[in-house]
């Protein structure tokens, strides 16, 4: 039986590679997105992928969502939780509504849609639970204790979460990219790129394609070893 993969935030950027390459490698996806429906449908048009909108920091959101997947759909055995915003501030600037905002997109919601699958994986003692978190969440970054905060605390909720579930045969990872090249850079200098591209050993951007690839591996039959794990994808820039 095809298994069926959830995507949050899987029509654009990283999320949109997700979604197509675990197409590609035969699961039936499902992405979600928030407010830019044009984009989506058009996604959705492109790729033959089905599109869901619901806000990820909504709890009750969540769960209307997941049941309209499930029922249109079926059971869901692969969540990525990739849905995720970034507001940049110092901290003695930073306003609540900017902490409180990405807290719940970044991190918030990374609970929200796994509890709203996690019964239904367990029920079939088959699940993967994988989730995007950022280089910003190993070493944190100046101008960003919010995207910081949430990205490391999806670490340790994966470590966490992969204990509790091990032996129901779900497995529990995180992905934590280095730069990668989207449209959050796109408005970038050329001094600014060239500086960020000179901090990265290997020499260059990380592309979505570097990531999807890890996702639809730990999505996998053959990744049913690991779990608990974060997997780094920087270029070398930084090392845990």
């Amino acid at each position: 039986m095809t298994k069926i993969a959830l995507v949050t935030g899987g029509t654009r950027g990283i999320g949109a590679s997700v979604s197509i390459s675990l197409k590609k490698a035969g699961y039936n996806v499902a992405a979600t997105y928030n407010s830019n429906t044009e984009k989506a449908n058009a996604f959705a048009s492109e790729h033959e992928i089905e599109v869901f909108q619901w806000n990820v920091a909504d709890s009750a959101a969540c769960e209307a969502g997941v049941k309209q997947v499930q029922d249109k759909m079926g059971s869901i055995d692969i969540l990525i939780n990739n849905a995720g915003i970034s507001k940049a501030s110092m901290a003695h600037k930073m306003s609540v509504e900017q902490w409180d905002d990405v807290i719940r997109t970044d991190l918030d919601s990374v609970f929200y849609m796994t509890r709203c699958v996690l019964e239904g994986m367990r029920e079939k003692s088959f699940g993967r639970i994988i989730t995007i978190s950022s280089i910003n969440g190993q070493k944190g970054e100046m101008g960003l204790i919010n995207y910081s905060a949430a990205k490391a605390g999806v670490l340790g909720f994966t470590k966490a979460l992969a204990q509790e579930t091990a032996r129901k045969n779900i497995t529990v990872n995180a992905v934590a990219p280095g730069y990668i090249d989207t449209d959050i850079l796109a408005d970038a200098s050329e001094d600014f790129l060239k500086s960020l591209v000179g901090k990265i050993p290997v020499g260059r951007l990380g592309t979505v394609e570097d990531v999807s690839r890890i996702v639809t591996f730990l999505a996998s039959d053959d990744a049913g070893f690991i779990t608990g794990s974060t997997i780094t994808a920087n270029g070398g820039q930084y090392f845990t």
